[in-house]
């Protein structure tokens, strides 16, 4: 490794990456590509009229766009997973399948508000499916999620594979939902996940680190996002801008940071 890189325990207690090969391998960027899932309009708004809110989210678009932009700048590249509904719910609360309507349907109905919206989260051709997070030319997408992983039933694997990925960094939102759900599959499928705990935004504070207490346990390395790129950096023999040379975390970084 070019730098002092860490991780997070599950505990939360942070420790330095020992100099092994496999971390080595782990950190990069030649095989790394970064998903960023669900960053659309259906949870992220200024608005909290939307079929699903996800404040925590909404509230790191900001550090989401900041941390894409730096890894663009060295070619990593960024995908966007959508979950990605047919018109008129034939996908989930439409379907003739036995189980009509995702199981998260049923059981969000114990513990959310009423919402008439949520009906029509993801649909196609509503601005639900508009993204909120920055795009830019050679971004790459998958708009075809219908349930919680970005591997069902869509050819995101088929794509890591042919973009030679073998590391998979994963952003957006819900960490305890969308993002826990790929990094179950991604591990699964033997790709080094990598979720840095500053770009991904859960339900409650609560939920998002307990996610990522998961994650780290069994699934692949929690991180800082600013520790990660300096990583990445190093290795390209780049020169990462400030503040991001020196900061500590993304959370709360306002949206010129990176500019």
């Amino acid at each position: 490794m070019k730098t002092r890189m860490h991780a997070y325990r599950p505990d939360r207690t942070r420790v330095d990456l020992p100099d092994k090969e496999v971390w080595t391998k782990w950190l990069d960027p030649d095989h790394t590509a970064i998903a960023c899932i669900d960053m659309h309009r259906s949870h992220i708004h200024d608005s909290d009229e939307m079929p699903c809110p996800a404040p925590r989210a909404r509230d790191r678009i900001a550090a989401h766009d900041t941390f894409h932009r730096a890894a663009r700048a060295i070619d990593v590249p960024v995908i966007h997973v959508q979950h990605w509904q047919r018109y008129g719910g034939t996908d989930d609360i439409a379907s003739k399948g036995p189980n009509p309507g995702a199981n998260w349907r049923w059981t969000s109905e114990l513990y959310l508000p009423e919402n008439p919206l949520m009906d029509q989260l993801a649909w196609e051709g509503t601005p639900w499916v508009d993204l909120m997070v920055e795009e830019a030319e050679g971004d790459l997408y998958v708009r075809s999620k219908k349930r919680l992983s970005a591997f069902y039933p869509t050819d995101f694997e088929f794509l890591l594979r042919q973009l030679d990925v073998h590391n998979l960094v994963l952003t957006g939102t819900l960490t305890d939902c969308c993002v826990i759900n790929t990094a179950f599959d991604a591990a699964n499928r033997d790709f080094r996940v990598i979720v840095p705990r500053d770009v991904v935004g859960g339900m409650s504070e609560e939920m998002e680190e307990a996610a990522l207490m998961i994650i780290a346990s069994h699934l692949g390395l929690v991180v800082d996002a600013p520790a990660l790129l300096r990583e990445w950096y190093a290795r390209r023999g780049a020169t990462l801008p400030e503040p991001l040379a020196t900061a500590e975390t993304l959370e709360g970084e306002p949206a010129t940071a990176a500019r």
